[in-house]
């Protein structure tokens, strides 16, 4: 590679890298720079640039953008940015540091081969151990794949690690662990009968970024919830590091192809930079008076509201337009299909830390055209005690329900007092959101979820066991709703873990009877186990991996999984697009039905028409749905989780009979509709910690 390449003044229009026909375009943004170097490596592992290029504030800023274009400029080549000026970290709170080079935060493609996150806390150059980025034309062949449009009230949700997905050795996979793994498996995920998968965090992120004592335990930052570039695939998802935004392209082509939407979980509440004390990568030299919420006395003072040292000032203008060109960019360069936002409420926050509910970070999400037909998805808490579920800015964006989790976990366990709100949540949740113009698919239920315990821990311990993490157990939450049965742990007694299947087959019965969009935690169809740690955040190994030889031994869950997401896409009545009001539906009253009198919902208890409402010790409810299209009768619904069985009423009906569908106490659990039909039946008698579904067939 030659030592020197000439250059032109370039542009600002572009944040990162362009390319014309005379060479390539860089621009970055900093505000208080006096002065800037463009730093060029010809590998990913030279620590001596080959050629600095000065950038003049007279003929390569315009505004607060730094360009220059460099003539035949070629592929491959690595770069990072210098910046020069002030360090007024009390006053402006400006942290400019000439020492460091600087990753581009419009980076597409990154290396992060040298990078080491410890020294690059200490003064000192850290040339030879930052992160880069590298100038790399695009060439990619999408094959007429568009981001694929599937309505979210008809969608079932399957949340999976890219990593974790297939890097354990029995997956069998070719590249274990990568993009390309994934697109071996789709197989699987297509025949489970899932939407969408929602991906944890593939912006590339910081794996080191880990408190000291876990590091020295080996634990790295797994989950990716520790971004630094918000442009770029994490290079060690892919076969080829510095290939991977092709091979991130190549998987949702894929999965497009299998009728698969794709989910981004992103994290643009905080970054990898950390606090005070973190180390400085590319935000905190060019802006960090302008990208992080600062305190408003002592500039040296991060405001952290998400736990993890800093926050992002999402609604400074230049930070809006940054976040806003990054969301376009994964729509309209690499084809997802939504997002689902980490600490949202983060992101709600004025650039005075308070609340807005007009915030133009979120509003902006919300109208943006180029979003249209993308579904975004709200945390809609953070970490410092603003919670917005139901009440999150926008219309548009769904919530992640955890007080649906809550309630249906305490249901479940036995807990009394419950019934009422369950009707509510199972209905889609319409206190929070029917009132405020929104739809039953604002209300994105799950039981589990990375964060926190699978579902089969759930049902396997009381106490969190988080001592592989290297924080004394302090971590993780305590508020599980969680019971072991009479024995914390693994078992070998037949009777408790009896019992431990059929409560896991309630929670995703219930879960896939739910009004509102059902999300299933990656590994909870085939009883995955993380041996009771509620927090592996730092658990890059077998703890978390998926273990593919469970599809076999599980297969009796995997098959029940399978069964309950056919029956939930083969019925109307459970993916309504408005909430039920528990009156007729339509206007057809020739077909009056005895129990039912095609109300959407009719409520019952163990008789019909009586809902056990004002009885505090109910464990027990039963329902009678509808179908929205033929005014038949669909489904009946029994739960029953008192510790005895219960005999319940079921409706008459002379237009077809019942055929029982589900009931969680029988082995196998779930039926066709050539099976167990109930031609006379006016009761049925419900196992202890019970499911039952009747499906109505016409004659």
């Amino acid at each position: 590679m030659t030592s020197h390449y000439k250059t032109l003044p370039g542009n600002g229009l572009t944040g990162g890298v362009t390319f014309t026909d005379e060479g390539v375009n860089f621009c970055v943004f900093s505000q208080i720079a006096e002065r800037i170097e463009l730093l060029l490596f010809e590998t990913a592992d030279d620590t001596v640039p080959f050629q600095v290029i000065e950038l003049n504030s007279n003929t390569n800023r315009t505004f607060m953008f730094w360009h220059v274009l460099v003539i035949d400029l070629p592929d491959g080549t690595y770069y990072n940015w210098r910046v020069y000026g002030p360090n007024d970290t009390i006053t402006t709170g400006s942290r400019i540091d000439s020492e460091k080079a600087l990753l581009d935060p419009w980076a597409t493609v990154v290396s992060d081969s040298l990078w080491q996150r410890n020294p690059a806390r200490d003064a000192g150059d850290n040339t030879d151990t930052a992160l880069r980025a590298i100038v790399l034309k695009d060439h990619y062949d999408w094959e007429d794949d568009e981001p694929y449009f599937i309505p979210l009230g008809e969608s079932v949700i399957y949340e999976m690690h890219v990593r974790g997905f297939t890097r354990h050795d029995s997956s069998g996979v070719k590249h274990p662990g990568s993009f390309s793994g994934v697109v071996e498996k789709i197989p699987y995920l297509k025949s489970l009968g899932i939407t969408h998968v929602e991906l944890m965090p593939v912006m590339a992120f910081d794996n080191q970024d880990v408190p000291d004592k876990t590091a020295s335990l080996g634990n790295v930052n797994y989950w990716g919830y520790s971004t630094h570039s918000f442009f770029a695939p994490h290079p060690q998802f892919a076969v080829e590091h510095q290939n991977a935004r092709d091979e991130f392209r190549d998987m949702v082509k894929a999965l497009h192809r299998a009728g698969i939407a794709v989910i981004l979980d992103v994290v643009f509440n905080h970054t990898s930079e950390a606090g005070a004390d973190g180390p400085t990568i590319s935000f905190k030299a060019l802006g960090n008076e302008i990208f992080y919420h600062l305190d408003a006395t002592d500039k040296r003072i991060y405001r952290d509201y998400t736990g993890c040292g800093n926050t992002v000032n999402c609604n400074h203008p230049l930070v809006t337009r940054f976040l806003m060109d990054a969301l376009r960019y994964w729509v309209e360069e690499m084809h997802v299909d939504g997002f689902r936002f980490d600490l949202a409420s983060a992101m709600a926050r004025g650039e005075d830390g308070h609340p807005q509910y007009h915030a133009p970070m979120l509003w902006n999400t919300e109208f943006s055209p180029h979003l249209r037909k993308t579904h975004l998805i709200a945390e809609a808490w953070d970490a410092a005690g603003l919670n917005q579920l139901g009440d999150f800015p926008g219309f548009r964006w769904a919530e992640w329900n955890g007080r649906y989790r809550d309630v249906i976990r305490a249901f479940v366990r036995g807990d009394e007092g419950w019934v009422n709100e369950v009707a509510t949540r199972i209905c889609g949740s319409s206190d929070m959101y029917n009132t405020k113009g929104r739809m039953p698919w604002n209300s994105i239920n799950f039981i589990t979820c990375h964060d926190g315990y699978t579902l089969w821990d759930l049902v396997s311990y009381e106490s969190k066991h988080n001592l592989a993490n290297g924080e004394d157990n302090r971590d993780g939450h305590n508020h599980n709703l969680s019971a072991n049965y009479g024995v914390e742990g693994p078992t070998d007694d037949p009777a408790i873990n009896q019992l431990r299947l059929r409560q896991v087959k309630n929670f995703m019965a219930i879960l896939l009877l739910s009004q509102g969009v059902p999300m299933i935690h990656g590994g909870d169809e085939i009883l995955a186990s993380k041996q009771g740690n509620n927090n592996s955040f730092c658990q890059d190994n077998q703890l978390s991996w998926q273990n593919w030889q469970l599809v076999e031994k599980n297969k009796d869950m995997l098959q029940f999984v399978t069964g309950m997401i056919q029956l939930r896409r083969r019925q109307p009545t459970l993916t309504r697009s408005r909430f039920l009001t528990g009156q007729a539906d339509g206007s057809n009253n020739d077909n009056q039905d005895k129990g039912n009198s095609l109300r959407d919902i009719a409520w019952h208890g163990t008789q019909l028409d009586a809902p056990p409402w004002h009885d505090p010790a109910a464990k027990h409810l039963s329902f009678t749905l509808t179908d929205p299209n033929t005014e038949n009768l669909a489904l009946h619904v029994i739960f029953n989780m008192h510790d005895t069985e219960m005999d319940f009423a079921i409706p008459v009906t002379d237009t077809g009979h019942w055929h029982i569908a589900v009931n969680t106490a029988n082995d196998p659990a779930i039926f066709t509709l050539q099976e167990q039909p109930l031609t006379e039946a006016k009761h049925l008698t419900a196992a202890a910690r019970s499911v039952i579904v009747l499906e109505f067939k016409p004659r």
